[in-house]
C-alpha cells in the first residue's frame, strides 16, 4: 500500500506519480524503487504559487517548495527524496525512459504517455524496497500520424536532429517569440496530448522566463 500512500500525499500537494522504476547499481541509491513525481493539473500552479516559498522573496521558490513537500512525503513513507536540480545531478530523463511511461519524441524532447510534451518532474521518492511496477505504456507518438511537433518551431530549433539552443534563444528575443514566452514552447503546445493536459499558461510563462534568463 506504500504507492497508494504516496499517491494520496502527492495528490494533496497537487503532484502526480508520472513513472515508477527499480533502481540499478549505477544509480547509487541501493536496491529499491524510484517513484517520479510531477505537477498534477489543473490545480498545481495555483497551489504552489500560494505557498510560503512564493511569497517570501527568496530565490528559487519552486525548487524550495519541491524540497519541502517531497521531503515531507518521504518522511511519511520512509523514503529518500531526490531532485532534478542541485547536487549531485540525477538522471531524471534516463529514469523517465526506464520507467516505460516516457519516450523520445520525433522532435527529440521527452514525451509522456498521458502528459505529452509538457512532462516535467519536481522530484522523486526512492523507497528501499522493490514495488510491483505497472506495465510499460504505449508510445503516444506511434499513433500520431501528423507529428505536428516536427513543424511547430519557427526557427527550426527542435528537430529530429537535435536541439539548436542559440536559435531557440534568438527567437525568444524576437517579437514573434513572445508567444512562446507567455504561452509556452510552440513545439510542446503542438503535441495533441497538450489539449488534454490542462497546464496553465502562467506556469509555462514562469518556466520560459527562468529558462531564458
Amino acid at each position: 500500500m506504500t504507492l497508494d500512500r504516496i499517491e494520496c500525499l502527492a495528490d494533496a500537494e497537487q503532484l502526480a506519480v508520472l513513472g515508477q522504476l527499480h533502481t540499478k547499481p549505477e544509480d547509487g541509491l541501493g536496491q529499491g524503487t524510484i517513484v517520479l513525481l510531477g505537477p498534477g493539473e489543473p490545480g498545481f500552479w495555483a497551489h504552489v504559487t500560494a505557498s510560503p516559498e512564493f511569497t517570501d522573496g527568496t530565490p528559487d521558490p519552486l525548487d524550495r517548495w519541491s524540497e519541502r513537500v517531497i521531503g515531507q512525503i518521504c518522511d511519511d513513507v520512509g523514503g529518500q527524496a531526490v531532485f532534478p536540480f542541485g547536487s549531485p545531478p540525477r538522471p531524471f530523463i534516463g529514469w523517465a525512459l526506464r520507467s516505460g511511461a516516457c519516450f523520445v519524441s520525433p522532435a527529440s524532447l521527452l514525451v509522456h504517455a498521458t502528459v505529452g510534451l509538457f512532462v516535467s518532474f519536481r522530484g522523486a521518492v526512492v523507497l528501499p524496497r522493490l514495488l510491483d511496477l505497472p506495465s510499460p505504456s504505449a508510445n503516444p507518438c506511434d499513433n500520431c500520424t501528423d507529428k505536428p511537433c516536427l513543424s511547430a518551431c519557427p526557427p527550426k530549433a527542435l528537430t529530429a536532429q537535435g536541439y539548436d539552443l542559440p536559435a531557440c534563444h534568438a527567437y525568444l528575443d524576437s517579437e514573434p517569440g513572445q508567444a512562446c514566452m507567455t504561452r509556452g514552447c510552440r513545439v510542446r503546445r503542438a503535441c495533441p496530448l497538450a489539449s488534454t493536459y490542462p497546464r496553465l499558461e502562467a506556469q509555462s510563462a514562469y518556466h520560459m522566463t527562468e529558462f531564458h534568463k
